[in-house]
């Protein structure tokens, strides 16, 4: 309880910044993952290989790797730091904001998996109908396709998303001040290792948990009916 007492306040404020990179992530992967998805059922092959090769690549690569890469590839290397320089706090505005960004190009690639998995469900004479209605390749894609597509694969989105926020904790490497630093500088001013993992492991399991049980409610509701 006197670890409660001493860091109550700072706890939750590591899981909300840990909140805000998840759900940031999570749109960002969502929307260049439908992207890529496009892009790999595409007619134009460069369009496929270009898609194909991003995934491939980004997917088998450490997560660490990519984070590092957005801060000191990025941040230090080309000066795209995506916060104002004349900022008081534009170091902590650059690390959170490339770790979003960071988590966003790495989980695409499996929000893109997914989502091909499930156009894949989706009956080849759905997009002929769709054709035959004078509906383009696009129109096609983002009406009759997608939808039916994210129907039936809202349980696998629903554990990439509980693997994202799971991942965020890589972003301590870069100084985001979410819940995994909190827990390391914790655990050496404490040395309660035992103690400290508990709460945090009961942290994380109070945000996958309910995560896991909505998607999965969500799944039942609107499978697709063959």
């Amino acid at each position: 309880m006197n670890i409660l007492n001493e860091y109550g306040d700072q706890i939750l404020a590591a899981f909300l910044i840990t909140l805000q990179l998840t759900a940031l992530s999570a749109l960002g992967s969502l929307v260049l993952g439908t992207v890529l998805t496009a892009m790999r059922v595409s007619p134009i092959w460069a369009m496929r290989t270009l898609a194909t090769g991003y995934v491939n690549i980004v997917r088998n690569t450490p997560l660490t790797l990519v984070v590092l890469f957005a801060s000191f590839g990025l941040a230090q290397q080309l000066g795209i730091t995506l916060a104002d320089p004349k900022s008081p706090t534009s170091i902590t505005d650059s690390s959170f904001r490339l770790a979003v960004l960071a988590f966003s190009l790495y989980t695409s690639t499996f929000v893109s998996e997914a989502l091909r998995a499930g156009i894949n469900t989706v009956p080849p004479g759905q997009s002929e109908a769709a054709r035959s209605l004078g509906l383009n390749f696009v129109q096609g894609l983002g009406h009759i396709v997608l939808p039916q597509a994210f129907r039936a694969v809202i349980a696998p989105l629903g554990s990439i998303l509980i693997a994202l926020t799971k991942n965020t904790t890589v972003a301590s490497v870069i100084g985001v001040a979410e819940a995994a630093l909190l827990m390391k500088e914790m655990i050496e001013n404490t040395s309660a290792l035992i103690v400290v993992g508990l709460i945090f492991g009961a942290g994380f399991m109070c945000l996958t948990l309910p995560t896991g049980a909505a998607f999965g409610y969500l799944s039942r509701k609107f499978e697709v009916k063959r």
